[in-house]
């Protein structure tokens, strides 16, 4: 059995890694946050980095070092009824509830429906709905060639696409950065960090990397080390060209103030950038851009959410789960990236902390002798934090619960409040195994 990765397939895998990575939100969140921290756009992008980056590669990291071949299974550690609810509830939001079809309207609102009229916008949203996910089914399809589908060929049309409008910024930039929004005057760090939440990257995380991991065994390869090495260099890849291309969007927004003003969103400044470098041949650049790199996230995605719900309800086969998702993700499209967005800002206030916990007590799972007591208690107490932040994203907030976290947990007005009670619920889980452990051998000696 052959242990030994080549170079080139490892750069091939961190391609398709950030491939997979580098889709809607991706485009439009950086770019979009540039253009409201103004001046205070590193600062901002330093938190971005960290949720869009650097968690991220530690997820993909997390799976080669556990040993686990599949998220559930990681999960567990907490109890194996939560590994199961996590790992749906994860799914359906990178999957055909908010990632899928956000890929899909996104790809139509910035690269397609500049170039329509007006009054061709709901037909054209539904035809090219079907057009798009029907791609993207065909190629999941073919799972078995998602690494060289998506590493070998689209990923390349998608880097030229995108480091052209780079380019261009860089050398001719539209102007100089302009005063901060109110929200990124002060906390542009932690504005920034949470910003990163909307990319759902580190939950796409947890299931990307299962797709680096698999794709290695199949060449052949199961040292646990051999895989753990190689997934962190294809990790390191992707991570790279993350954070090269989400500083260079930020800077385009930024430098985009003076000559657009602050518009509505990340789409219309991608549109308004182009347009101004390229005029009308602008459009077709971005529209190459958008419908190659979202279609490339939604073919990873169809696919691992397919392979899981397969797995883990195998009475519906890979196929049928596959045109199911396409079909769902195509009528939710249909709604709308406005509605899309608003509806899953509130999902991911309550769930990303619960990932991000979960990925770091992982590599601390030999530190703490894999005390489910822990895992259970520092989930909970996040947990319990978390639900009433993403209440308030949703205007549900419940106003005295607001007010005693507000006075009792630090960072929780820029949405981290969730840390210390993440780090107290680690030290009462040690605290409770001891005492049980203590208990369990007292009665072993008293047996004796």
């Amino acid at each position: 059995m052959n242990q030994k990765v080549s170079n080139s397939y490892i750069i091939i895998l961190g391609l398709m890694l950030f491939s997979l990575f580098f889709g809607a939100g991706n485009l439009i969140f950086p770019i979009m946050m540039g253009q409201e921290a103004g001046i205070n756009v590193w600062e901002a992008t330093a938190g971005f980095v960290i949720t869009g980056v650097g968690l991220p590669l530690l997820a993909v990291i997390a799976l080669g070092y556990s040993g686990k071949s599949d998220l559930q299974s990681l999960a567990s550690r907490v109890h194996p009824m939560f590994g199961l609810i996590f790992s749906i509830v994860l799914y359906l939001a990178i999957g055909p509830l908010f990632a899928i079809p956000r890929a899909g309207s996104v790809s139509f609102e910035i690269g397609i429906r500049p170039l329509l009229p007006e009054s061709w916008s709901t037909m054209g949203l539904f035809v090219f709905s079907i057009f798009f996910f029907g791609v993207a089914a065909s190629f999941s399809l073919n799972s078995s060639k998602i690494v060289d589908i998506v590493g070998k060929y689209l990923t390349p049309i998608k880097i030229t696409f995108i480091l052209l409008l780079i380019v261009v910024a860089i050398f001719n930039p539209l102007g100089s950065f302009q005063e901060p929004i109110e929200r990124y005057t002060e906390n542009s760090f932690f504005n920034g960090f949470s910003e990163g939440y909307l990319t759902m990257d580190v939950l796409a995380a947890f299931v990307f990397g299962i797709i680096v991991i698999n794709a290695l065994r199949s060449k052949g390869v199961e040292s646990g080390k051999v895989i753990m090495v190689s997934t962190m260099k294809a990790g390191l890849i992707a991570a790279v060209l993350l954070a090269f291309f989400y500083s260079a969007m930020a800077y385009m927004g930024a430098s985009s103030v003076a000559e657009l003003g602050i518009l509505n969103n990340g789409g219309s400044v991608l549109s308004g950038i182009a347009n101004v470098y390229f005029g009308s041949f602008g459009g077709i650049i971005l529209s190459g851009v958008m419908i190659v790199a979202c279609l490339t996230t939604s073919v990873g995605l169809i696919s691992s959410c397919a392979t899981y719900f397969n797995e883990t309800f195998p009475k519906i086969s890979y196929r049928s789960y596959v045109i199911i998702f396409a079909v769902f993700s195509a009528a939710v499209a249909n709604f709308g990236l406005s509605q899309l967005i608003a509806i899953s800002v509130p999902v991911l206030t309550a769930i990303y902390p619960l990932a991000i916990v979960l990925l770091i007590l992982t590599f601390f799972h030999n530190a703490i002798n894999g005390k489910k007591e822990v895992y259970q208690m520092s989930m909970l107490f996040t947990f319990i934090v978390s639900v009433f932040d993403g209440l308030n994203a949703a205007g549900f907030g419940v106003k005295p619960v607001d007010q005693l976290f507000t006075s009792i947990l630090p960072l929780y007005e820029v949405g981290l409040g969730w840390i210390l009670p993440a780090f107290i619920g680690v030290i009462l889980g040690i605290i409770i195994g001891l005492f049980k452990r203590g208990s369990k051998k007292k009665e072993e000696e008293q047996f004796i």
